[in-house]
């Protein structure tokens, strides 16, 4: 395939293309600045991107946008975020949509903030809108794919869970405080938590990409999701250190504002349904294996 590929310089598109290279396939990336020969430019801050390079191209997948996790909700950094997702996938997909030849697929990042904090509940694809800001945005920035689905590219709307990464996003940030003996549960510990090993978010994307069966919502979670008490409990288990120091939910509200509410002390307990059906395989299923396997845990 000849796959175009947005933050190709993140945590997950990095690992993606290597993977997509190993496999044969030929990886172009829509880039900012720089790039070479092969990659596309844009500037979805200015709706621009270089149409004339999408030709030809078998599949997309967008992962580009403002980071989430990053730093405090103000009202600014609120809409940075929604408009590098909003506006940057509906430019992208209404310049696929304007191709002679447009590309069978395009995986498009979403994520289960989708479905909001939902308790103990059980979720699958099938499972209504929820409340909240990173419901709104994910609600919008999968809606914004629609000129791409009217055209009759075939899209997936990936809800991705937690990241586990060691070099890479929040694991990486837990990580240090753990090892240093003041990790522990935050707020009640009771909030599910649905997570997915970074090894098999990308796998799920290669699969995506070519089971062409599936379509519309997928969420990338691995089949056993955890409460953050047990999060807490095998993290501390895995580095050798006791978990004891727990963050209040009063605290986390005063330290992160909005997003501990939306991130941190929000639950849900997701299950990749679609995933499974399609015989995907995961690689790391259970976080202990998962955690043991990224930081070098000890059996």
């Amino acid at each position: 395939m000849n796959v175009l590929v947005s933050g190709a310089s993140g945590m997950v598109g990095s690992a993606l293309v290597p993977l997509l290279k190993s496999g044969g396939e030929s990886v172009r990336r829509l880039v900012r600045d720089g790039g070479d020969e092969h990659d596309v430019s844009w500037r979805p801050e200015r709706n621009e991107i270089d149409e004339r390079r999408l030709s030809s191209l078998d599949g997309v997948v967008h992962l580009a946008g403002e980071g989430i996790a990053s730093g405090r909700w103000t009202a600014e950094k609120k809409a940075r975020i929604r408009d590098s997702r909003v506006k940057g996938t509906r430019l992208l997909c209404e310049a696929l949509a304007r191709q002679s030849s447009p590309p069978r697929v395009l995986v498009c990042a979403s994520a289960i903030g989708f479905y909001g904090s939902r308790g103990d509940a059980p979720l699958d694809e099938e499972s209504s809108l929820g409340p909240g800001f990173l419901a709104e945005l994910c609600r919008d920035w999968e809606g914004a794919t629609r000129p791409a689905i009217d055209r009759g590219i075939r899209v997936v709307r990936l809800r991705i869970g937690f990241v586990l990464s060691a070099t890479g996003g929040g694991l990486a940030r837990m990580v240090r405080p753990f090892r240093m003996g003041v990790g522990g549960v935050v707020g009640s510990g009771r909030q599910w938590m649905s997570w997915i090993a970074l090894e098999d978010l990308i796998g799920a994307i290669v699969h995506v990409l070519k089971a062409e069966a599936l379509r519309g919502p997928v969420n990338a979670v691995a089949p056993e999701p955890v409460t953050n008490r047990e999060f807490t409990k095998t993290l501390g288990r895995v580095v050798g250190r006791p978990t004891i120091l727990p963050m209040p939910a009063v605290a986390a509200r005063l330290v992160f504002g909005e997003l501990a509410d939306e991130l941190l002390l929000s639950s849900q307990r997701v299950a990749p349904k679609r995933l499974r059906d399609s015989g995907f395989p995961f690689r790391w299923p259970t976080l202990d294996a998962a955690l043991r396997h990224l930081l070098g845990g000890a059996a």
